[in-house]
């Protein structure tokens, strides 16, 4: 017997801009309930800082995520790589731009072992990366000697750091305007890359279907890995600016990052249609996270119900991008 698929009327403008539709109402509610407060310019920035880091994090997911891929261990990995930032540069007074470098180029370094897994192993993503949680955890903690990096505190083989504060250019990078010009950038990259590009287009089309696009030509296993180096990169750049943000690389101090900059990535993948992890909707979601932490706290919620809040408005928006597309895919009429 026949089946045939019936698509809701106007469905798919809902769901193709139910993210950006939640962002609004959510702006549209704490402007009335706090009036010009909430849409001053001071205000505007403090929430593209807020969510600066968070879209770093969320543009290195997408980056994963393109080709079907998924990382639980990034944040942990971050924590890791502001602790190896701040050592660089406090603990042996390398220049600012060699300790950003060096640490981009370590946490690739450290990234390999999650690409050996994967694509050596064979080990599923999500199982590879919650065993790299605890790796990573450990290995930053073996190296500050189980402690924080910040200012003045001698190093773990017990000598004086060679600088003994941060400078005004270091603390700068996690302040406004550059935290924003950053998040800019980097979602600007990957929306050219991921969207313009041919290694782009190869990503999405790993993503639809791996076995097609191994069928195809494409190299699955280099662009995998390709995939990987550039999260790792976006790695390095987030944790640089949550170190310079809290003047400190503290124990676990990029970890609370992970479930926001995952929200935003998932929020985003219905923005304009996309059905696929895309800069643009990540951006959009980030900016739903933050719009509504920042409207929230205004209202004087206090801090322990905001996660429930953001959650339960974050899962609303989830449903009614997702919701009625799969109803449509599912009802059927005989």
């Amino acid at each position: 017997m026949k089946q045939i698929r019936i698509r809701p009327k106007n469905a798919g403008f809902w769901t193709d801009w139910a993210a950006v539709i939640a962002l609004a109402a959510a702006a549209a509610v704490f402007a009335l309930l706090r009036g010009g407060s909430f849409f001053s310019a001071a205000n505007a920035v403090n929430i593209l800082r807020s969510m600066s880091i968070t879209t770093i994090f969320a543009v290195g997911a997408t980056l994963t995520m393109a080709p079907d891929g998924f990382d639980m261990s990034a944040c942990s990995l971050a924590t890791v790589s502001s602790f190896l930032f701040a050592s660089l540069f406090l603990w042996f007074g390398l220049p600012l731009w060699l300790s950003a470098v060096l640490t981009v180029a370590l946490t690739m370094g450290l990234y390999l072992l999650t690409m050996f897994l994967i694509l050596v192993c064979r080990i599923p993503d999500m199982l590879a990366t919650c065993a790299l949680m605890f790796v990573y955890q450990g290995l930053g903690l073996w190296w500050t000697g189980g402690g924080a990096v910040s200012a003045g505190m001698p190093t773990p083989w017990g000598t004086a750091p060679v600088r003994g504060s941060w400078t005004e250019a270091s603390l700068a990078i996690g302040a406004a305007p550059w935290c924003i010009l950053i998040m800019l950038a980097c979602v600007a990259f990957a929306f050219v890359f991921l969207r313009y590009t041919r290694h782009g287009r190869c990503l999405y089309a790993m993503g639809s279907n791996q076995t097609a696009a191994a069928y195809s030509g494409i190299a699955v296993k280099k662009y995998r890995f390709l995939a990987g180096m550039l999260t790792a990169v976006m790695i390095a750049v987030g944790a640089i600016v949550v170190c310079s943000r809290n003047s400190a690389a503290q124990i676990s101090g990029c970890d609370s990052y992970l479930m926001p900059s995952l929200a935003a990535v998932f929020v985003g993948r219905s923005v304009g249609g996309a059905e696929k992890p895309n800069a643009l909707g990540t951006l959009v979601g980030a900016a739903l996270v933050a719009v509504l932490e920042n409207g929230l706290t205004q209202m004087g919620v206090v801090y322990y119900v905001l996660p429930a809040v953001k959650g339960g408005v974050l899962a609303l928006a989830l449903v009614a991008a997702y919701g009625p597309r799969r109803w449509a895919g599912h009802m059927t009429k005989r």
